[in-house]
């Protein structure tokens, strides 16, 4: 449906009646969003705030998924619950929106940041995921050419799902990070990727300087998953074992 409309929104979650409604949709285009603010901030921020006013009426749990983004990038290290926001770009300026929105509605939204999502949804979609495109590129004979001043934590999108599962059973609320518990620059994660494809494509590092793009990114808006591992919850796998993770159910969903 299109949560952008309100009545749309309330029918739906009125005809379900749910206990816990999940937000994961997003307008993610961050570069686009330079031009067209107001898109995001419609889906991003205006969104969530008809979902969490549909869920207070039928008295149901929001999960909203929101984004590293949020931060600048500053700190040099990764970001915890606690560390104060400031968006750089008109996509997380809208994603800041919707936490807001949340919990201001709500008094128990749960808000899950995490970072460089990657899973097999991306394979029925045009733009894929990172390492979706860096598998396309190394089919090319043309070098690539990765940012390397630029860190994050790339999360697998199943181990994502089931650290959300898990934080709901608990009755967790507020904002948690799940991240996926490796920082590490773009560059060294597509040497990761071609390594554990078993591919050697020329590949190239460069900086922000050389590659500008119409939104300012976070240098480095790794995550920490502190909180998350404090709550009990199982560690997230090294990025190696997660990519390799990846690959696998990839390899098997092509086949199919």
């Amino acid at each position: 449906m299109d949560i952008t409309s309100v009545a749309a929104v309330e029918q739906a979650v009125a005809s379900f009646d749910p206990q816990i409604v999940l937000n994961a949709a997003a307008y993610n285009q961050v570069d686009v969003a330079e031009n067209e603010p107001a898109a995001a901030f419609q889906v991003n921020a205006l969104a969530v705030r008809n979902l969490a006013l549909a869920c207070r009426q039928c008295g149901a749990q929001l999960v909203h998924f929101s984004t590293d983004y949020v931060f600048d990038g500053m700190a040099g290290r990764p970001y915890t619950e606690a560390d104060a926001t400031h968006p750089l770009g008109a996509y997380a300026v809208s994603k800041l929106g919707g936490e807001l929105y949340a919990q201001a509605y709500l008094a128990n939204p749960l808000i899950v940041r995490t970072s460089g999502v990657f899973g097999p949804g991306a394979l029925q979609t045009a733009r894929g995921n990172f390492i979706e495109l860096m598998l396309r590129l190394a089919g090319d004979t043309k070098t690539i050419r990765v940012t390397e001043d630029h860190v994050a934590s790339p999360t697998y999108a199943p181990l994502l799902a089931a650290r959300t599962a898990d934080l709901v059973e608990k009755g967790v609320t507020g904002v948690v990070h799940c991240g996926g518990g490796t920082p590490i620059s773009w560059y060294e994660y597509a040497k990761l990727i071609f390594q554990e494809a078993g591919l050697t494509p020329a590949l190239k590092p460069t900086t922000e300087r050389e590659y500008r793009t119409p939104a300012r990114r976070p240098k480095f808006s790794a995550l920490s998953n502190s909180r998350l591992e404090s709550l009990g919850l199982e560690p997230m796998p090294p990025l190696p074992v997660a990519v390799r993770s990846y690959l696998q159910m990839r390899k098997r969903l092509l086949a199919a």
